[in-house]
């Protein structure tokens, strides 16, 4: 099987990984608002600590680089990905506080370390030119993936009442066996360029670090409040949640490699400027809205525009030393994960004071990274990594 042309190429085993991921967390994701209501009766407070928890190996992401000093990334990698798939798989069967908060973290584990060197390989196997085509080619990839669990999930529960236990360990035994084939099947590749085992900064990255920030308190709102409100405010069931995930994976399915080459046309200034107005005005329709069915629009546009986020890591691969591609994903995931830890606990306890203060504070996020964007030069490079005087200018005139 490895002789076959398919499993000689490096992204095909991208693609083939960024297909099983998906498959595998997104059942674990859908599942998780409802199974922790019914199941574990939480509460804002609960759910906040639990989405805390989760993102802890992604606050420590950095340690990547130390990890690679024993196992190779495409390895480690594959190691990851099963490490998910058996957190997955055991989360049905600990319906309590305490249970939850383990199986998550062994899931998260997994998630993050597979996510820090997914995207590391992603940078230096892919030319700089193809990478926006490609990184919308891998999320189409994982909108059909998703599609193929969200569908499932509605079918086996809406018409077949297949409980959470058996919902679980179906797709993380799945997804444990499709990754067990996938490491047989590919040879390992050698890295383009040895990279850097250790720790760095730098301090021409500091705007690449500043836009991550600020992405990872972004998506913390879309994930922990936007999908909670669904539930806690406007009482989807697990179909529901399901249907409009499916809508969500249909649209990144249709238009996720269109973004991808919209981003290498227009650069990833004018993209991320988009993106942030729009984040700032959808997010303050989120605090007022009051209509269930206006809300799941708004979770569709809002999961749309997480397509566009593509451009922030071209906008690095663009002005990175390729040496440094891997210490700065472990690096950019910590990064990322820094709002990721603190925000579900502090905005936890807002949600019972008031859930649209929560939305409004993600609209403050959104004006951060609109004013950053704003430094990113047209044409980024090695040495032309951001122009603020040029665009302090333009902002005074």
């Amino acid at each position: 099987m490895k002789s076959h042309p398919f499993f000689q190429k490096p992204e095909s085993l991208l693609l083939t990984m960024a297909f099983i991921m998906p498959l595998v967390f997104s059942v674990w994701m859908v599942l998780l608002n409802n199974f922790v209501i019914e199941k574990a009766a939480f509460t804002g407070v609960e759910i906040g600590i639990l989405q805390s928890l989760r993102e802890i190996p992604g606050f420590l992401a950095f340690t990547v680089i130390y990890v690679l000093l024993f196992i190779k990334e495409q390895r480690l990698a594959i190691l990851s990905l099963g490490i998910t798939a058996v957190g997955v798989a055991i989360t049905g069967f600990f319906p309590q506080v305490m249970g939850l908060y383990l199986t998550t973290m062994l899931m998260s584990i997994g998630f993050h370390y597979f996510e820090t060197v997914n995207q590391s390989l992603t940078l230096q196997w892919i030319k700089k030119s193809e990478t926006p085509h490609f990184l919308g080619k891998i999320l189409s990839v994982k909108a059909i993936a998703s599609l193929l669990a969200y569908a499932s999930v509605w079918i086996l529960m809406d018409y077949f009442a297949v409980s959470y236990e058996t919902t679980y360990l179906m797709f993380g035994g799945l997804g444990l066996v499709l990754t067990i084939m996938l490491a047989s099947a590919f040879k390992q590749f050698p890295p383009l360029v040895e990279q850097n085992k250790k720790f760095i900064l730098r301090k021409r990255y500091w705007l690449y670090y500043a836009l991550t920030f600020f992405s990872g308190a972004r998506r913390q709102i879309f994930v922990v409040f936007a999908g909670f409100l669904m539930v806690e405010k406007f009482h989807y069931s697990v179909a529901e949640i399901s249907a409009l995930f499916l809508i969500n994976y249909v649209f990144n399915w249709l238009f996720a490699a269109k973004i991808g080459k919209l981003i290498g046309h227009f650069g990833e200034r004018s993209v991320l400027l988009f993106e942030y107005i729009g984040l700032i005005i959808l997010f303050i329709a989120y605090g007022l809205v009051e209509n269930s069915t206006v809300a799941a629009s708004l979770y569709v546009i809002d999961h749309l525009f997480f397509a566009l986020a593509i451009a922030i890591k071209t906008y690095f691969q663009k002005i990175a030393n390729p040496e440094d591609i891997a210490a700065t994903a472990g690096i950019s995931f910590s990064i990322n994960h820094i709002a990721a830890v603190v925000i579900p606990v502090l905005l936890g306890l807002v949600w019972i004071a008031n859930p649209s203060w929560v939305f409004y504070c993600g609209a403050g996020f959104a004006v951060c990274s609109l004013i950053l964007s704003l430094l990113i030069p047209k044409n980024p490079m090695k040495g032309n990594e951001f122009s603020y005087q040029k665009n302090s200018q333009a902002i005074i005139q």
